[in-house]
């Protein structure tokens, strides 16, 4: 029979994106208040990769990364990609923004050998947590680098979104040492 252990903690990194700056920024002061200060954040880079989000929050997506400093139980996913959903509606209750969705928020959690995203959308790649959310490993560590699987999101895929990933690696092996 196997042990059964706690799994180690993660890095909460929350993937951010919108057309407007200062709904990117609020977003940030939102998720430090609950999750405490920024560790690492990537550049702003545009958000081409796909059109499924054009008649919900416009054209000219910028997309940037927030890893937290402090880390979270590797359990929490489904807590996460909730709490982030209501920080999502309540900027678009505010009505200040043309758009029926503003803001989008993509709680994920990385691990040393992998990086988790949280979803609403099942597919056959996902396995289902709780509360309507599904958890789906985006990305895996091999041979010194974060590496896509078929499923993975073409922005995911990027060299630079991977850096920054490989960076908090990083962060989270100093956390642990």
């Amino acid at each position: 029979m196997g042990q059964i252990r706690n799994p180690d903690p993660s890095l909460l990194i929350v993937a951010c994106f919108s057309r407007h700056m200062d709904a990117l920024d609020w977003a940030r002061a939102q998720l430090e208040k609950t999750y405490g200060p920024v560790a690492l954040a990537s550049p702003d880079f545009d958000f081409h990769h796909t059109k499924y989000y054009l008649t919900t929050m416009g054209p000219d997506l910028k997309k940037r990364f927030l890893a937290f400093e402090r880390l979270v139980d590797s359990g929490a996913l489904p807590d996460l990609k909730l709490h982030a959903n209501q920080i999502e509606q309540d900027l678009a209750a505010q009505n200040k923004y043309p758009e029926s969705r503003p803001l989008n928020l993509d709680p994920g959690l990385l691990q040393l050998g992998k990086f988790l995203l949280a979803s609403t959308k099942d597919q056959a790649h996902r396995i289902y947590l709780r509360d309507g959310i599904f958890a789906e490993v985006t990305l895996f560590f091999r041979d010194g680098a974060f590496e896509p699987w078929p499923w993975t999101y073409a922005d995911y895929r990027e060299d630079y979104v991977r850096s920054f990933l490989k960076e908090a690696r990083e962060l989270l092996r100093s956390k642990r040492a």
